[in-house]
């Protein structure tokens, strides 16, 4: 049977697998469900339609599955999805969607979510990212697979972050971050290319190369976001080993908003 701590309150409609352990003090809901080698600390609260994978690491103060902050919410049954092997620390809220942006705040798997973190409504965040303490998304938010926020960073309602960027310390974001992009200030502005964690998660010399072509026609030569959009495309020739990066990078770019731009 799962550990439950005597002082906890765990509604007896919730799902638990047989391993989870409930820490003191903390409530769990009638609708929430919890997976295998799953841990959740002390004073924590776990609401609403939540569902949370296997094997992750829930540490105390944390509410997960509340309603949004949204005032168009009205009680609709939204959701949180959380999947496996994340580690949420102290005092993160992590609230349901909304039904004009899908119903469903998401966060995929192996991220490492420090104290004070926040997901809105709607927010869809994907695997390995790391978010340090105070990173905080407003609504419709999307985060894509390994990107890093800096502590404090602030990000403004969708807003898209591309896979592999890195924001720094403080960072504003009112526009979107495309893949691979370091980006700082307040607001955020490009400073350079995610180079060095690239190669720690093993991107060969040609990849990195490529990266930087593109750092260059977004950034380096003067050109339209068009333009730019136009020469990144033509990449995928001169580097086919990179032909997947170069993807990535002109799908993020092709679902750019207009009004909303990228960071400069």
């Amino acid at each position: 049977m799962a550990q439950i701590h005597p002082t906890a309150l765990v509604d007896p409609r919730a799902e638990l697998a047989d391993d989870v352990v409930i820490g003191p003090y903390t409530v769990v809901g009638p609708q929430v469900r919890i997976g295998p080698g799953t841990t959740v600390g002390a004073h924590c609260v776990l609401d609403g339609r939540t569902t949370i994978g296997r094997d992750n690491r829930i540490y105390p103060f944390v509410s997960l599955g509340l309603p949004s902050q949204d005032k168009k919410y009205a009680g609709e049954p939204c959701e949180l999805v959380i999947g496996d092997r994340n580690t949420i620390r102290e005092y993160s809220t992590y609230h349901i969607g909304t039904v004009q942006g899908g119903g469903v705040t998401r966060l995929g798997n192996d991220n490492w979510m420090m104290a004070y973190t926040h997901l809105a409504h709607d927010c869809v965040v994907g695997n390995n990212t790391i978010f340090a303490n105070n990173a905080q998304l407003a609504g419709h938010v999307q985060v894509g697979d390994w990107a890093i926020l800096g502590g404090f960073t602030v990000v403004h309602q969708f807003v898209r972050i591309g896979a592999h960027a890195m924001t720094a310390m403080c960072a504003l974001l009112f526009a979107d971050v495309p893949p691979f992009v370091m980006a700082q200030g307040q607001p955020a502005r490009a400073r350079s290319m995610n180079y060095e964690g690239l190669r720690r998660r093993g991107f060969s010399a040609t990849r990195i190369a490529a990266v930087k072509a593109m750092h260059k026609a977004l950034y380096r030569q003067g050109l339209t976001l068009q333009q730019a959009q136009q020469r990144v495309v033509a990449l995928a020739e001169q580097y086919p080993e990179a032909a997947a990066d170069v993807a990535l990078m002109s799908d993020f770019l092709a679902g750019v908003d207009a009004q909303r731009g990228i960071v400069r």
